[in-house]
């Protein structure tokens, strides 16, 4: 079955850097569109950055200039690079993979807690 694992949350301090690796398997990873979504506390689920599958990328407004989403084919893993960390950026990290039937996976998710 399919599976996507994350790794790489933990407790940074504001202005830090963390990375997001996700480990797909199960699934012919350069088929699909691969992106990073977030769930703050009491707030709905959001798309952070989506990768193509042919690497084109796109990003929520909140944090363009600050994360990069990138994708290793021959790895069937992508990644979030997260720079200059905000308090605001707290919250749980899920991985989703989207087929071109626009048929969704989801990540299990992983925690960031940005804060002094």
């Amino acid at each position: 079955q399919v599976q996507l694992v994350e790794s790489g949350g933990g407790l940074v301090q504001p202005g830090g850097s963390l990375s997001l690796s996700c480990a797909a398997s199960g699934i012919i990873f350069s088929s699909v569109a691969m992106g990073w979504y977030r769930q703050a506390p009491g707030k709905q689920r959001e798309l952070v950055a989506a990768i193509t599958r042919s690497g084109s990328t796109n990003y929520a407004d909140s944090v363009k200039g600050r994360f990069t989403i990138s994708r290793d084919n021959a790895k069937n893993t992508v990644y979030l690079q997260m720079n200059t960390l905000k308090p605001e950026d707290t919250a749980v990290y899920y991985c989703n993979a989207r087929t071109s039937f626009n048929y969704d996976y989801w990540g299990q998710g992983t925690q960031v807690t940005v804060s002094s």
